[in-house]
């Protein structure tokens, strides 16, 4: 099984754990355009790619600290 992040699925307390955002936010940003979107992996579960959360992080710290902080 391949676990490296960019096949890494996590599910949505990960994701509210790794950017601060409530579960309301996240799927509201989703739906926008302005957040990574969830992969369904059943009916009723959801999950996102790791990297795509992480790369999400790492573009609000250099929108915040200029493109010289990533």
């Amino acid at each position: 099984m391949n676990t490296d992040n960019n096949t890494s699925l996590i599910r949505i307390k990960e994701v509210v754990n790794i950017t601060g955002l409530a579960r309301a936010t996240i799927y509201a940003k989703a739906a926008n355009g302005t957040f990574p979107s969830p992969i369904k992996l059943s009916e009723r579960a959801s999950a996102w790619i790791a990297s795509e959360i992480e790369q999400w992080v790492q573009d609000r710290i250099s929108d915040s600290r200029g493109s010289d902080a990533a």
